[in-house]
């Protein structure tokens, strides 16, 4: 990725506690533009060893896998370098000698999902509060409630409505 594409994830998008959320979703964007996003999704292939007695197709196969292989591997090493570069120093040190980017992001996910619950209780908390004020303008009421909804969204929290 050029240095200027990077940007996103410097300054107000660097990892600290309140921002997870963001910063996740910021380093998704730049990941996915990189075309290596999967390495947060995905584990390494796993690459059998070859018998003796392979044929020519088994052999093709094995060396497609260990293909995939190693761009897994370098994709990975890309996204935890991302990763590392958009965090606090405290954090890079903590995570530098994580095996994967996978594996950092869900570290991460537990560390601050305490923070993602908080806040996913504090905007249902208001929306389930919010009403509107007599002789209130129902137009910034209809707006701060699209606003919450937002934001549950950007939690991924859905409100599903089921009415029997």
């Amino acid at each position: 990725m050029p240095l200027k594409d990077s940007k996103n994830l410097e300054g107000e998008n660097k990892l600290i506690r309140p921002n997870f959320t963001d910063w996740l979703r910021n380093l998704r964007i730049v990941l996915n533009l990189e075309k290596i996003g999967y390495v947060l999704i995905q584990d390494p292939l796993l690459i059998g060893i070859i018998p003796d007695d392979a044929d020519v197709d088994q052999l093709a196969v094995h060396n497609a896998d260990v293909t995939a292989f190693d761009k897994w591997k370098d994709d990975d090493l890309r996204a935890k370098s991302y990763i590392l570069a958009s965090m606090t120093n405290e954090l890079q040190r903590q995570h530098e000698k994580m095996s994967d980017a996978k594996s950092m992001v869900n570290h991460l996910q537990e560390l601050y999902g305490e923070y993602n619950r908080i806040a996913r209780y504090e905007v249902t908390k208001a929306l389930f509060r919010a009403k509107l004020q007599e002789g209130g303008n129902v137009g910034d009421h209809v707006l701060n409630m699209i606003g919450l909804l937002q934001r549950l969204e950007e939690l991924n929290i859905s409100l599903t409505l089921s009415l029997k």
